[in-house]
């Protein structure tokens, strides 16, 4: 937890309650161990999305769909979109969800490796929702540069790696020193890449905001 756990609490108490078809898929998901996004950034994607208004949307990591249509029960649905997932036990819990939310027409859902399918998408995509497999957001990123429209917003989650993130390398178990040093490179890339402007939040476990336009 990088932010008290007291604020976190009295925070998301304030915030709507869920429908009931997406509370669902979240207390399966949480029962069930699926890492699915935190309550915080479940109001920060809705408010990105109500601000921003996009026309497309594309989301790296479905999981069993719950972000997805968490997204385009906000977004409404004239906005398409296309979210990838490579774990296959989780492909069929997903489209289920999604079906059964009625967004079926709305969200299409690739199975594979995100660095394959990214490289075949064409965009542009107007919001980009990432949140995979952390080591791979620094492969991800060319493509995801390539398919965001200009004025576009890519959002990642996890990004501090539950505070592991400002720790030493050598101060990380070995098994996790690759991922660290990939987050690491990743959040560089990001702040100090030109044609992007970003901020990073210390909410959840930590959440990237990059809009694109030269600074």
């Amino acid at each position: 937890m990088i932010v008290d756990e007291r604020y976190t609490t009295y925070l998301n108490s304030l915030y709507p309650e869920l429908n009931e078809g997406l509370d669902n898929i979240r207390r399966e998901a949480r029962a069930n161990y699926v890492p699915i996004i935190r309550d915080e950034t479940i109001n920060l994607l809705t408010t990105l999305i109500r601000m921003n208004r996009p026309k497309r949307i594309l989301e790296v990591g479905a999981a069993v769909g719950f972000s997805a249509c968490l997204m385009a029960s906000v977004a409404g649905p004239d906005t398409p979109i296309v979210t990838i997932e490579n774990y296959e036990p989780r492909i069929p819990i997903a489209t289920n969800n999604i079906k059964n939310m009625g967004f079926e027409n709305q969200i299409t859902l690739i199975e594979g490796d995100a660095t394959q399918v990214l490289k075949e998408l064409e965009g542009p995509f107007d919001f980009v929702f990432m949140d995979a497999a952390k080591g791979q957001y620094i492969n991800f990123w060319p493509e995801i540069k390539r398919l965001t429209a200009d004025g576009g917003i890519i959002v990642t989650d996890n990004v501090l790696q539950d505070g592991d993130i400002i720790e030493s390398r050598y101060a990380i178990t070995r098994r996790n020193r690759t991922i660290h040093k990939r987050m690491r490179d990743y959040l560089f890339e990001l702040t100090h890449d030109e044609g992007y402007t970003t901020t990073i939040l210390p909410l959840g476990d930590g959440v990237s905001i990059s809009v694109k336009g030269k600074k």
